[in-house]
């Protein structure tokens, strides 16, 4: 069996009282494609904050690769190591154009106004292409990022996140407020990295979520810890899925 890429075990995290995550064991393997759902208080945010450093656990480990232990480092050191958030609203700078948004991005220790004036290499710049065609925003790498239309903002900023290089991708929902053809195009992006990078995608849009994890697993969280795991048509037929999240509808909140 592969060693899986991330090792979440036996996690927990209160706060004020409140039971946000409860004995959680995850295990994503490398380039895999997970979808995670569940309903409002699940502990998806959470989950996602704990990875990332944002959070620390009370109990359980979170250990990434081989050997690292997430729960010892920060925020930046984790994003140093390969783990990439993309957050649910877009961030990009909106005065900068697209293409400088991909350069501010790029690998390395630099500062904004150095990595704006960094002569690129040939190898960055047919990086920032394949970047560029990868998102599909080619033709509007001179446009500043204000002026995309939200969907495009999306994709512009899990371009970014890859510029990073990282080796983990957490994309919280991606799909919030795109139209139907935006969230279809986010969905082909999505499937075209797996394999090449690991990613954890949490969402709500159920239509989303079948296309995205239609050879992947997806994960239940209700309560602080996993309902299920399975393929989507497993999991949807679920009766204990069904009573939680599903029968409140597409639309179901954090």
């Amino acid at each position: 069996m592969p060693h899986p890429i991330l090792n979440v075990e036996d996690v927990s995290k209160t706060y004020d009282g409140f039971k946000a995550i409860s004995k959680l064991n995850f295990y994503l393997f490398e380039g895999e494609l997970r979808t995670v759902i569940g309903p409002n208080g699940a502990g998806k945010s959470t989950f996602f904050d704990l990875i990332s450093g944002r959070a620390r656990p009370d109990t359980g480990t979170i250990v990434f690769g081989q050997d690292t232990d997430l729960t010892a480092l920060n925020e930046y050191e984790i994003n140093r190591l390969g783990i990439g958030r993309k957050f649910q609203t877009p961030s990009v700078y909106a005065e900068h154009t697209v293409w400088d948004n991909l350069v501010l991005s790029l690998k390395g220790p630099r500062g904004v106004f150095a990595s704006l004036f960094h002569r690129l290499s040939s190898t960055d710049r047919d990086r920032l292409d394949e970047l560029l065609k990868l998102i599909r925003l080619s033709e509007k790498r001179s446009w500043k990022a204000g002026q995309l239309a939200h969907g495009e903002k999306q994709w512009l900023e899990i371009g970014m996140l890859l510029a990073t290089e990282p080796r983990l991708l957490l994309v919280d929902e991606p799909a919030a407020g795109m139209t139907d053809e935006e969230t279809h195009r986010t969905g082909e992006l999505l499937l075209s990295l797996a394999g090449k990078h690991s990613l954890i995608v949490v969402e709500h849009d159920m239509t989303f979520v079948r296309q995205i994890a239609r050879d992947g697993e997806v994960t239940v969280l209700h309560q602080g810890t996993v309902l299920c795991e399975g393929k989507f048509d497993d999991v949807q037929s679920n009766p204990k899925v069904r009573e939680v999240y599903l029968g409140r509808g597409k639309h179901g909140t954090r």
